[in-house]
């Protein structure tokens, strides 16, 4: 073998022990990026299963976070517990899937001044239906 040959062998080795070295680096997918919003629904307590709606039921008294999957849907509950006064309502602000987790974020928004005066407690809490898929649900 010339020296040229052993110049252009070197080379080339050098070349392909780069090219594995950077495939090594390629970067995995990251867990928290959002890959896509979900489609929902909020869903009123008389179209709930009513597995689900006792569930709820029993837990309304106190903050709770429940899912539930039935006929190819995920039901994702979220409720606030007691209140002293009505006219509650809850904002969902996101839904959305990542890599390994479905995330959705809610907020509990008081009663306007008109509202005040209704001094009955309530217990609000939101039912958020999408499709169903075989990830936990993290809830921000």
């Amino acid at each position: 073998m010339s020296e040229w040959e052993k110049r252009v062998l070197s080379v080339m080795m050098v070349c392909l022990l780069c090219m594995s070295v950077a495939a090594c680096g390629i970067k995995q997918q990251d867990p928290m990026k959002k890959i896509k919003d979900l489609e929902f629904s909020v869903i009123a307590e008389d179209k709930l299963p009513e597995e689900l709606l006792t569930a709820i039921e029993e837990k309304k008294g106190s903050p709770f976070k429940v899912t539930f999957q039935d006929q190819g849907f995920l039901y994702i509950c979220i409720g606030y517990g007691q209140q002293e006064t009505g006219g509650y309502s809850i904002a969902v602000n996101d839904l959305y899937e990542t890599a390994n987790a479905i995330y959705v974020d809610t907020n509990l928004i008081g009663p306007g001044p008109e509202e005040k005066g209704n001094l009955s407690p309530s217990y609000p809490y939101v039912v958020i239906k999408t499709e169903y898929i075989e990830k936990s649900v993290v809830f921000d």
